[in-house]
């Protein structure tokens, strides 16, 4: 097996980016331009945490309300500093893959959803810069490593699962380069943080998820 290393990029919130997240954590609702956006219980809250922390999330009403690009942001510096080498991206939410395809169009980015037998031909080809995969779709079978050594999580999941299958698509044996770099971006000061402790510690997510909340709720007033 290559070797595996696990890296942070962090991207901070700014003031008003902070205080929305912050209000959603303690009040559990949140009015934004296109709608009010609730937490009904424990995963819900920590969904919509998530997507705040990505950089958009889904209103009540089914729009999409956008908070910032910092993500993006540092996706773009993560594909420029890979000069060429191909890199997987996972994301979760179909707002994340929509902000994420106009990003890559609007720097000419070869890319591909890895959804099907001609996308992940063109992957292993080396014919893509960029390889977009939903953890649900990376299944046991799915070989990818021939394309590259490079997976980053541009959104965090709550399923270790998922997590360690979408990660096994690189780091497995025929894998040509020595090293797998696992890279997650991060929102420092969000649950994003919480998420990924759990998913390195390799326990049970789900009482985890439940203490993180617990811990996002808490930190921000509310008992």
């Amino acid at each position: 097996m290559p070797e595996l290393i696990s890296s942070e990029y962090p991207v901070y919130l700014d003031e008003d980016e902070r205080e929305k997240y912050e209000v959603m954590a303690s009040e559990l609702v949140i009015n934004l331009p296109g709608g009010e956006v609730t937490a009904a219980n424990a995963a819900t809250l920590s969904g919509k945490l998530t997507q705040m922390a990505n950089g958009a999330v889904y209103s009540d009403a089914g729009g999409i309300e956008f908070l910032h690009d910092k993500k993006l942001d540092a996706l773009e510096d993560i594909i420029e500093a890979a000069n060429g080498k191909s890199i997987l991206v996972a994301y979760w939410f179909k707002h994340d893959l929509t902000r994420i395809i106009e990003r890559l169009d609007a720097l000419g980015v070869v890319y591909g959803r890895l959804d099907s037998d001609r996308s992940i031909e063109d992957w292993n080809a080396g014919r893509l810069e960029v390889g977009l995969i939903h953890p649900a779709s990376a299944g046991h079978g799915l070989n990818l490593q021939s394309g590259g050594n490079t997976l980053v999580w541009f959104g965090m999941i709550w399923s270790l699962e998922l997590y360690q299958q979408t990660v096994a698509r690189l780091w497995r044996q025929g894998q040509e380069s020595g090293t797998v770099v696992v890279q997650h971006i991060i929102t420092a000061d969000t649950i994003d943080e919480r998420i990924l402790k759990a998913l390195l510690h390799k326990g049970d997510t789900q009482s985890r998820l439940i203490d993180a909340v617990k811990a996002e709720v808490s930190a921000y007033g509310r008992k």
